[in-house]
């Protein structure tokens, strides 16, 4: 096992060659077979022409390759990477998990990823532990860690929701009906084992809520009026913080894809929110 660290901890008063070579120095490898691997391993994280520079002259990109490729010249069995984007930029840690996502593809090598960043645990794992004050809350894909979180605490951690506190009304095969207070009843998606009568969290990510015209809002089973209390303008999509008329928040974010235009509402427009009966899920506490 081989360890990447969030700092590189690269020898400043080595070359990149002489860096990566380390490992294999150190494990009494003979000449020959250094200089052969060297050769692959600088090959498969694009530094050949670097070989000869030293960690001062290199971008913070190029530090973290050199990082990856000493921790893969002796091709270990695993590779754990502790934070190791974490000291780049925002662009240049996008394009890093690109390559991350590549390299781990091409070495055939597991990758352990220890990470704060929900979006990068996310983009680049195949399997995903959340992990709460040193307990495994959740062990899962990553798209059902985001799409269908067994507690409270992996819904709030992973990505931004929407939790409103309910009770089970009716329980069925096909679906759930639950209370929330001050807003009356709405439909979910059905859960084995849940019970009418007791209670828990309806989880609902803002992507799955919509916001339009009161009339476009209607044809939803879980409709309701709205007022925009404040938005969020990120370029891409716009999220909006929604007050509905019973006083609960909730926040629906919206594709920025009518062109020329930056929003779609204002502070204190008034709007249709709803959302689908087959969308969020429900959380026992």
């Amino acid at each position: 096992m081989h360890t990447v660290f969030q700092s590189y901890a690269l020898f400043p008063h080595m070359s990149v060659a002489q860096n990566i070579a380390f490992p294999l120095r150190m494990a009494g490898k003979d000449e020959d077979e250094i200089r052969r691997r060297l050769k692959e391993t600088l090959e498969l994280v694009h530094l050949s022409d670097k070989a000869q520079h030293f960690p001062h002259e290199l971008s913070g990109g190029q530090k973290q390759r050199v990082a990856l490729a000493r921790g893969l010249i002796n091709k270990p069995r695993l590779l754990l990477l502790d934070e190791p984007l974490g000291a780049l930029d925002a662009k240049l840690r996008e394009q890093m998990e690109g390559e991350l996502i590549a390299l781990q593809r091409e070495v055939g090598i597991t990758f352990v990823f220890v990470t704060h960043s929900q979006q990068e645990a996310l983009a680049l794992s195949h399997r995903i532990a959340v992990m709460n004050e040193g307990r495994i809350e959740q062990v899962d894909r990553p798209e059902q860690i985001y799409g269908y979180p067994k507690n409270r605490f992996v819904a709030d951690f992973i990505g931004t929701i929407n939790l409103l506190p309910v009770e089970v009304c009716e329980a069925t095969h096909g679906h759930l009906r639950l209370a929330v207070a001050g807003l009356g009843e709405i439909i979910a998606p059905a859960l084995a084992g849940v019970k009418a009568g007791e209670r828990g969290m309806f989880a609902l990510r803002p992507e799955q809520v919509r916001v339009s015209a009161h009339h476009e809002a209607q044809e939803l089973h879980n409709h309701y009026h709205g007022k925009v209390r404040d938005y969020l303008y990120l370029g891409d999509v716009t999220v909006y913080k929604v007050e509905l008329d019973n006083g609960v928040l909730l926040e629906a974010l919206l594709a920025n894809s009518a062109p020329g235009r930056a929003k779609f509402f204002e502070i204190g427009d008034t709007l249709g929110v709803g959302w689908r009966h087959d969308s969020g899920v429900y959380l026992r506490d």
